[in-house]
């Protein structure tokens, strides 16, 4: 059983790439394992016929410098893809969208930047899409309201501008939205502008960003919700009674907005990490 040419040839060029730290461990010519060296470091192979194809890839936190690796596009079997907490600069490439197997997309903690591709809306397997504390600007795209499988959404501490694309509540299994720490303006009615939005979510993080407006009673009609971060926008008027009654509401920020007094928290103001296991769900 032996691996497609082509499949070497693109782990071969992502070896390239990358720092001593990882090069050491991709010992022999096939990444899988030939008997005599065990797989590469990071890479998981499965069995698909007579072949054996590469279906994870997980290089992270070994400071890998440079351009995404667009080799990486040429793993087709690919569902997990994992380079965060290294020095990746510059863009996502448009070739991206022809990961259509992609479930798990782990980019956080690294130095891309320009505007996300819209091929991203391609990966419609997509589970989990982390592009956290990276250097990313322009507008949300909407294609990623194309994900009908998304469930993990983290887009914050980066430099996103414009409106939140209201088509993103139409993800019915979307269960965490963090775009904290951008620029993004607009209204929270903008974004719930239509009956049965985000129907599963749980978290929603809009912290430190420049929107404005009302708290709209319709927010406090999502049946899951539990986090709701706003503290630090532009926000004014008061609070509807019924997020003091939401069955499931745990937390509520609120802090650096213009409400009218009398306006209080729910919960406790501690700092919410995402934990390795939410990678797993």
């Amino acid at each position: 059983m032996c691996v497609f040419v082509f499949v070497v040839k693109a782990l071969n060029e992502i070896k390239a790439s990358l720092g001593w730290r990882v090069v050491y461990a991709w010992v022999g010519d096939d990444p899988c394992g030939d008997g005599d060296h065990p797989p590469w470091s990071g890479v998981t192979c499965s069995t698909a016929g007579d072949y054996r194809v590469v279906t994870e890839l997980e290089v992270y936190a070994v400071s890998i410098v440079g351009p995404f690796p667009t080799a990486v596009t040429n793993l087709l079997d690919l569902t997990r893809l994992d380079l965060h907490n290294n020095k990746l600069t510059g863009p996502i490439p448009q070739q991206i969208g022809r990961l259509k197997r992609l479930k798990i997309l782990n980019l956080r903690w690294n130095k891309l930047q320009d505007v996300l591709p819209p091929e991203i809306g391609e990966l419609k397997s997509l589970t989990h899409l982390y592009l956290s504390f990276n250097a990313f600007k322009g507008e949300i795209p909407r294609e990623l309201a194309n994900l009908p499988e998304l469930r993990y959404l983290y887009l914050h501490e980066n430099r996103f501008s414009g409106r939140i694309p209201a088509e993103l509540g139409t993800l019915k299994n979307l269960r965490h939205l963090d775009v904290g720490n951008n620029h993004l303006v607009g209204t929270i009615r903008e974004l719930i502008r239509s009956d049965g939005c985000f129907p599963a979510l749980r978290n929603l993080h809009l912290s430190h960003n420049k929107m404005t407006g009302i708290i709209p009673v319709g927010l406090a009609h999502m049946p899951r919700l539990t986090y709701l971060y706003l503290d630090h926008n532009n926000f004014n008027g008061r609070i509807p009674d019924a997020f003091y009654k939401h069955p499931y509401l745990k937390e509520l920020y609120i802090e650096g907005n213009a409400f009218k007094p009398g306006v209080n928290p729910i919960g406790v103001h501690t700092v919410l990490e995402v934990s390795d296991s939410d990678f797993v769900v």
